[in-house]
């Protein structure tokens, strides 16, 4: 006797999630205690093992891609923490990816709503620098204005929750935002030429963290260029299954950093250097593109991976702080890189390196998440800021600005006292300590 196939919402398109990738999981459940929204619900359809059961019921046609199974993909961070606990290597990022993609391959008016709404405005505002930057001078006008002290000062206990909860999400955007292109350093007898991703967002909310990245490269020798024709990544477009947006942005930056000829694509943003890395595979399809980006993927280097492999403790100075380290997740699990950024920290004078419990458990940010499933984000922040605390640190390292961006909500929500600095910018701290020692 057949199973009768259910009419409706189903996979289709280019990216179905294929049988041998599903067929990997061995249902141990080794990734249940390491899954964030598991560890956050206790339940069996908000962990790795039970979504990967709603995707092959999905693809089989033994059930519909109902609203409240989309429910449960959607609550995925797509973390990979699972990746990282399985014993069998199931490729769980890509099958997510694949799965929403798969959905959102349906023509428009098929779509589901909020999965549509969200791949436009991504699409629409990412994707477009000045629309982005028109809308992040709005956040500049509202820091300037000192709102934002009085929202998260006398006036936060009057605010309802979720208000309070949002406005907290508001970065401060006070510095002069990163937009240069072209030669960026040129050091005196430079051992290799690099190029460095400015994205979309990062160089507008955290205008340091590239001025850092760049000192640093200098100083262990590079020349540094940013291409002017480069753009947004595309993780997030990935991430919310707008597949084609994605390859888009992936084809325009390949082509970018090509006419480069740089020895190595620099990324100082966990996020984006594990799509650019996995370039390969979004372009998979493309004949033409394929071989381009296999290569393109292979030049791509976090730019704390990239420092820990060159000479780049010579010459440091003092830093007298004590600080916690946040495993980027797209770091630790996506690339693999973790003791790059430790070892960096170690080799800082003066610094004491105290390291949280689960020092490798997601944030809640996860790109968009904070937005789109608000009150599991929070939850799981909260259980990350109570590890935060119990180190004592006086700076919360990180490696991706989407962390950076969450905890600094974390610290408005709790009232730790604390800063968040990418590694590399406590780095960059520690080379300019040593040489105005040296002047």
């Amino acid at each position: 006797m057949t199973t009768p196939r259910v009419v409706g919402l189903n996979f289709v398109g280019p990216d179905i999630p294929s049988i041998a990738d599903l067929q990997n999981c061995i249902h141990c459940g080794f990734c249940l205690p390491y899954c964030p929204t598991y560890v956050a619900t206790g339940q069996e359809l908000e962990s790795p093992r039970g979504r990967l059961h709603l995707i092959a019921a999905v693809r089989d046609g033994r059930i519909e891609a109902s609203d409240r199974t989309l429910t449960h993909l959607d609550r995925c961070l797509q973390c990979r923490a699972c990746e990282t606990a399985c014993p069998s290597a199931v490729p769980y990022g890509r099958i997510m990816e694949d799965a929403r993609a798969s959905i959102m391959a349906h023509a428009p008016s098929e779509q589901p709503k909020a999965w549509r709404l969200r791949a436009i405005a991504l699409r629409q505002v990412l994707a477009r620098p000045r629309v982005l930057r028109a809308v992040l001078d709005l956040g500049r006008l509202y820091s300037r204005s000192g709102l934002h002290r009085l929202a998260r000062g006398p006036l936060r206990r009057l605010l309802p929750p979720r208000i309070a909860r949002l406005e907290s999400s508001i970065p401060v955007l006070s510095a002069h935002p990163f937009r240069t292109t072209g030669t960026l350093a040129h050091p005196e007898g430079a051992t290799a030429r690099v190029a460095l991703l400015l994205g979309c967002v990062a160089g507008e909310m955290y205008p340091g963290t590239h001025e850092a990245t760049v000192r640093v490269l200098e100083h262990v020798g590079c020349e540094v260029i940013a291409p002017p024709a480069q753009g947004c990544c595309g993780a997030l477009h990935s991430h919310a299954g707008d597949a084609e947006t994605a390859r888009a942005l992936a084809r325009r930056n390949i082509a970018a950093f090509e006419a480069a000829g740089v020895d190595a694509v620099i990324v100082n943003a966990a996020g984006c250097g594990a799509a650019m890395k996995e370039y390969d595979r979004l372009l998979r399809n493309d004949p033409h593109w394929a071989p381009r980006a296999e290569r393109f993927a292979a030049s791509v280097k976090d730019v704390l991976e990239y420092v820990a492999e060159r000479d780049f403790a010579h010459d440091l100075g003092p830093v007298d702080e004590t600080v916690t380290l946040q495993d980027a997740c797209h770091l630790a699990h996506a690339q693999h890189i973790r003791e790059a950024p430790r070892r960096i920290l170690r080799a800082i004078p003066g610094l004491r390196l105290n390291e949280m419990r689960t020092p490798d458990r997601c944030c809640g940010s996860a790109g968009i998440y904070s937005m789109v499933q608000p009150d599991l984000s929070a939850e799981i922040l909260d259980a990350k800021m109570r590890d935060i605390a119990s180190t004592g640190a006086d700076v919360i390292c990180t490696e991706n600005p989407g962390c950076t961006l969450q905890l600094q909500a974390g610290l408005v929500r709790t009232g730790l006292h604390a800063e968040v600095r990418h590694v590399i910018e406590v780095l960059d701290q520690s080379v300019r300590a040593g040489a105005a020692t040296r002047a």
